[in-house]
């Protein structure tokens, strides 16, 4: 069987015979399943079984409730989700072309893929094509439904079978494929039966065009190629080479253009001077070249002086519509270039690291409504402003109208606002018991940083002395935090309580010239501050990717407990930074709610307890 192919199409259809979903930027491939084991098969008929270990090992977790079902084959694509509407292309195609296993499982375990499914071809060895799609979306949802699948795509869900969601509606959808970032959106007809291999209009994909600005360098005689570039820090950076998209009056306009006034390099190259731009649309851009780039115009009302780095930036990233930005160009950390532009730049790459520890929690920012000057102006802020727009969502909790952060068009809307620390409680609006513990290490000062990095390490001994999975961050200024997920709802903040002060206690017995309890400052000397008193109710912390209003722009850092040495420094991770670990090291705090389910954290709680209470 051969996937069934998709047409391009530049409107999105309208009435009652199309459905939509997300297009994701991935491998499409069949998934079989029988008696004989499973086969990945891609497009061109390959095997992609070594390549995707992870989906392999995940469907035999599965196998016994599976077997009922077999034969069976599925359509979809392999992905590398960054949130639940885009999927990087390039962490997928770099594992695809990996044959080593050890690479392959150090990449698997730094960018994981999930299998995201579309399609019903086979069930019970039942052939499924002559249906209609109304009729196995149907069977699909529940086939999912019956093993306990995801029913819709979530990025941060380990599971990996999980099924791409239904729209009839593509104004719904089609503003979340744009602030996310995603490829596009598919239109599927509900009467369109399954066509083994062929191309169909009762398929359509529109693409979300991210159009890109860039000055013409170079035409290619061999292919009729152009190059576009764009200046970074004084250098001229191609980022494309296109032809699709021109006419063939353009091509040979322009071609005469370069073959008359530039200069031949080689027998077929002819270079010319950055003078004119072009636009071109692309689906995404992988760090060096523009993915899938068309020729969309030429710009005469642009110069190679507005082709730069940052302008495509801001191009591949815009800012959702409902978002408005004033006073882009202000300084907000002067001391890195850092502007307000550059700080939404750097909440619209993070927001998928971010948001998850945002989501449903009554949040507290500080705002710096000046940016980080000599003259530091901040405050706090609590209650939602009147003038907040509708999609703001709010919470109110005896008397204040706390800001919900749920989305990426709340999260920009306080950036803009030059909110800049995002500080959040230790549970969710739906509980009133802690989601995590979180051991707050403070120094006295960033000289003695040595000091929780001790403190950090022996914690770290400690909880896995108890069988605790642990996760750590820095602070964004001089000290280290230390989190413990918990199941939601399990444990009060008295039972947690006992926990932390046991551990510090038992820290400060060990090493009291180094670590202290005492709650004033004036009396710890020089000594790190072990805080379990404000692992409380209603007190905060700040969230893990948050910048903080220093002048070096640092921000709250996951770490890998490796990286917890000697060599570790507060002033490591500036923004800019932190934007370049995300994307060599991935997300360190991936795992953070799947081990919660296998934390024994209450048999811990029970040991305790029998201590404290035999004294």
């Amino acid at each position: 069987m051969k996937p069934m192919l998709l047409t391009a199409a530049d409107e999105l259809p309208s009435g009652k015979d199309w459905v939509f979903e997300t297009k994701y930027d991935g491998f499409r491939c069949i998934l079989n399943w029988d008696e004989d084991g499973i086969s990945l098969i891609s497009r061109n008929g390959k095997s992609l079984n070594e390549m995707y270990p992870e989906i392999l090992l995940f469907c035999e977790e599965i196998k016994s409730q599976m077997l009922p079902f077999l034969p069976l084959s599925l359509d979809g694509e392999i992905v590398y989700l960054v949130n639940d509407y885009k999927s990087e292309f390039s962490k997928v195609q770099t594992r695809g072309r990996m044959r080593n296993r050890d690479v392959i499982d150090q990449h698997v375990q730094k960018f994981p893929c999930h299998y995201v499914v579309f399609d019903l071809l086979k069930i019970q060895g039942e052939e499924q094509a002559t249906d209609s799609l109304t009729k196995r979306k149907t069977s699909l949802k529940k086939l999912f439904k019956q093993l306990g699948l995801p029913l819709k795509v979530d990025y941060l869900n380990q599971i990996k079978l999980q099924l791409v969601e239904v729209f009839t509606d593509s104004e719904r959808l089609w503003p979340f494929v744009v602030n996310y970032g995603g490829e596009g959106v598919v239109a599927k007809s509900k009467r369109s039966i399954y066509e083994n291999g062929k191309r169909t209009d009762r398929w359509l994909k529109v693409k979300n065009w991210r159009i890109i600005t860039v000055a013409l360098t170079k035409y290619d005689k061999v292919n009729s190629y152009f190059f576009g570039a764009v200046n970074k820090e004084g250098q001229w950076i191609e980022i494309v080479n296109f032809l699709h998209g021109m006419s063939d009056e353009e091509v040979k306009t322009l071609a005469t253009l370069f073959q008359q006034n530039g200069k031949k390099t080689s027998s077929s190259i002819w270079e010319l001077e950055p003078s004119i731009c072009a636009n071109v649309g692309c689906i995404d851009f992988d760090g060096t070249h523009m993915r899938e780039p068309r020729f969309q115009s030429f710009n005469f009302e642009k110069g190679p002086l507005d082709c730069t780095w940052e302008t495509l930036q801001r191009q591949l990233y815009p800012i959702p519509e409902r978002v408005e930005v004033t006073h882009p160009d202000k300084p907000i950390w002067p001391e890195i270039g850092y502007t307000k532009d550059d700080y939404l730049l750097y909440l619209q790459k993070i927001s998928s690291y971010m948001l998850p520890f945002l989501k449903d929690r009554l949040l507290t920012v500080i705002r710096y409504p000046h940016g980080v000057t000599g003259d530091v102006e901040r405050f706090f802020q609590k209650h939602a402003p009147d003038y907040s727009p509708e999609f703001i969502q709010t919470k109110l909790v005896e008397d204040i109208n706390y800001i919900l952060c749920n989305d990426i068009e709340s999260l920009l809307w306080l950036g803009n606002q030059l909110a800049l620390e995002f500080h959040i409680p230790f549970q969710t609006i739906h509980t009133e018991r802690p989601t995590e513990i979180v051991f707050d290490l403070d120094p006295p000062s960033v000289q003695e940083f040595t000091l929780a990095i001790e403190a950090g390490l022996r914690l770290k001994a400690i909880l896995d002395q108890f069988g605790l999975h642990s996760f750590v961050k820095t602070s964004g200024g001089k000290g280290l935090q230390v989190y413990i997920p918990l199941t939601m709802d399990s444990f009060t903040y008295d039972e947690t309580g006992i926990f932390t002060k046991f551990v510090c206690d038992f820290l400060v017995e060990q090493e009291p010239q180094w670590f202290t309890t005492e709650r004033l400052k004036k009396n710890r000397g020089n000594k790190l501050y072990l805080d379990y008193v404000q692992h409380k109710e209603g007190k905060t912390i700040i969230a893990p990717y948050s910048p903080r209003g220093n002048e070096g722009g640092l921000v709250a850092t996951p770490l890998k407990w490796e990286e917890v040495n000697s060599n570790l420094r507060p002033g490591q991770f500036p923004v800019p930074a932190v934007l370049d670990r995300v994307r060599t090291m991935g997300n360190l705090f991936k795992d953070f709610d799947y081990v919660k389910e296998k934390q024994p954290f209450g048999d811990v709680l029970d040991q305790l307890k029998e201590i404290v209470k035999h004294g």
